[in-house]
């Protein structure tokens, strides 16, 4: 399960993720990007508290990047995701 909190914020659109980004929780990611890619950059994901991400995962966040997004982590598994992606 993953729960995409969206907030909007004076510097921008934040998307707090939570729990596992695997699985048909990828789509859920990327229809909540979309909707937020409408919004006014710049555009950050926090990943600090997500448990578990899958290939379908890493290849989402990878493109959420490509396209100006900040990806923000904490942990070792999250950092070393996001360090690989950046």
């Amino acid at each position: 399960m993953l729960r995409v909190t969206t907030k909007t914020e004076e510097m921008g659109t934040v998307l707090l993720l939570e729990g596992r980004l695997a699985g048909p929780w990828v789509q859920e990611l990327a229809d909540c990007w979309q909707k937020a890619a409408n919004s006014d950059p710049p555009l950050r994901v926090i990943v600090c508290d997500v448990t578990f991400i899958d290939d379908k995962g890493k290849a989402l966040l990878a493109e959420i990047y490509r396209h100006g997004a900040e990806l923000m982590a904490e942990g070792c598994m999250n950092m070393a995701i996001v360090e690989e992606i950046t």
